[in-house]
């Protein structure tokens, strides 16, 4: 899962690339990236998220396709974090460093949503729109997605399972062994509801 990431991140990092990528696997490297930027607390977070928002605004070829892409980012961009939360922010820094060394940033936004882009392409918005609405640096989006994350974990409950098969870590198939009395069968048995 983790080389996928990486992947992921080289393919956003080079810009030729993203030029061959799909709209929406665009969004979605997009996403991961942003996602990675934000769990390892990166200072120019709120740069790449405003750009990345306006790349997939001002590329869209149609309203349903923008509106599929947007979500996928925003999924993409909780998955990752959610990942390097688990993992314990491993490789934070090296992360970070990458991040902020992007060719992304050197991209310029223009009020309507034109975009010129580091290789000096001219990318113009289907539809003009405001730029400065599009992402709010004062949202403290990372307070934010870590009591989301803090809230969902909390609610995990420990579960414990009472069944022989799953004492001491033993996995026990089906229809291969007895456990003191109790027969554990190879086709479960029908239950039935009364009511």
């Amino acid at each position: 899962m983790i080389k996928w990431f990486v992947i992921v991140w080289f393919l956003s990092v080079a810009t030729p690339c993203l030029a061959q990528m799909s709209y929406v696997d665009e969004a979605r490297a997009l996403g991961a990236v942003a996602g990675q930027g934000l769990a390892c607390g990166s200072a120019k977070y709120d740069t790449f998220e405003l750009l990345a928002r306006a790349i997939i605004l001002t590329k869209s070829p149609s309203d349903s396709l923008q509106d599929k892409a947007l979500r996928v980012f925003t999924e993409e961009k909780a998955d990752v974090f959610v990942a390097k939360q688990l993992d314990n922010f491993a490789d934070c820094a090296q992360i970070v460093s990458r991040f902020d060394a992007q060719d992304i940033f050197k991209a310029t936004l223009y009020a309507d949503g034109t975009i010129k882009m580091p290789d000096g392409q001219i990318l113009t918005p289907r539809k003009p729109y405001d730029a400065s609405l599009i992402y709010d640096r004062e949202s403290n989006v990372r307070q934010r997605a870590a009591a989301i994350y803090n809230r969902d974990v909390s609610k995990v409950q420990k579960v414990e399972f009472k069944d022989a098969s799953m004492q001491a870590g033993r996995q026990i198939r089906p229809g291969q062994a007895e456990v003191g009395s109790q027969r554990i069968l190879s086709e479960p048995k029908r239950i039935s509801r009364k009511k």
